[in-house]
This record gives C-alpha cells, sequence and structure tokens, in this order.
C-alpha cells in the first residue's frame, strides 16, 4: 500500500512558478508508475502529467508541455511536478497518484493524496 501527501500548492500570480512535491509512504513506491492530475471547480479531474516508476519516461498533458515537468526520486519515494510560466487557467487541485502501469486514465491509478489547491492570478 502507498500513502501520499501533496504539497507546495499557493496562490501566486500568472507567470510565476511553483514546484508541487508528493511525499509517498510505503516500501513499494519504486515500483509504482505516478501522476499528476488536477481538478478545477465545476469540472472534471484531468491528467497532468506521468512518469514511469524509472523515471525514465514521462508523457504529458498538451496544455503544459514545456511549462511543466514531473521528475521523482525513489530514494527519497517522492514525485515532483515543477510548474513554470503559470497561467489563470491552471487553478485547480493538484493531486499525485500511484498506477501499476503508466496510464493517462485517472481510474487506473490505485492510490490518491488528497490534494493541493493551486491559484493563478491574472
Amino acid at each position: 500500500q502507498v500513502q501520499l501527501v501533496e504539497s507546495g500548492g499557493g496562490l501566486v500570480q500568472a507567470g510565476d512558478s511553483l514546484r508541487l512535491s508528493c511525499a509517498a509512504s510505503g516500501r513499494t513506491f519504486s515500483t509504482y508508475n505516478m501522476g499528476w492530475f488536477r481538478q478545477a471547480p465545476g469540472k472534471e479531474r484531468e491528467f497532468v502529467a506521468g512518469i514511469s516508476s524509472s523515471g525514465l519516461t514521462t508523457y504529458y498533458k498538451d496544455s503544459v508541455k514545456g511549462r511543466f515537468t514531473i521528475s521523482r526520486d525513489n530514494a527519497k519515494k517522492t514525485v515532483y511536478l515543477q510548474m513554470n510560466s503559470l497561467k489563470p487557467e491552471d487553478t485547480a487541485v493538484y493531486y499525485c497518484a500511484a498506477a501499476p502501469t503508466p496510464s493517462t486514465q485517472s481510474a487506473l491509478y490505485d492510490y490518491w493524496g488528497q490534494g493541493t489547491p493551486v491559484t493563478v492570478s491574472s
């Protein structure tokens, strides 16, 4: 079992940067593919970025490519989301999640954190 705790969210202005962290507990973290999702008010949860268990493969939602970077440190059991050039439309609650296989589908993720809010003002 994996428990996930996100941190790093906050209120920023358009063009600013934030780095989200997701700390995991459990001995099997390094075997899981990790993902970041977000949910804006009144909208469905959407995939943002994913990374393979080894960290060698990453994939992104088109609208964040070139601005967001996902990474992981298996020794620290932590996954990160570096967010640059933030836009008001990036405003959402951001969740990290763990899945046994790489996926952009939230239904295939077994474990979820509680979320961290990000608000980008214009």
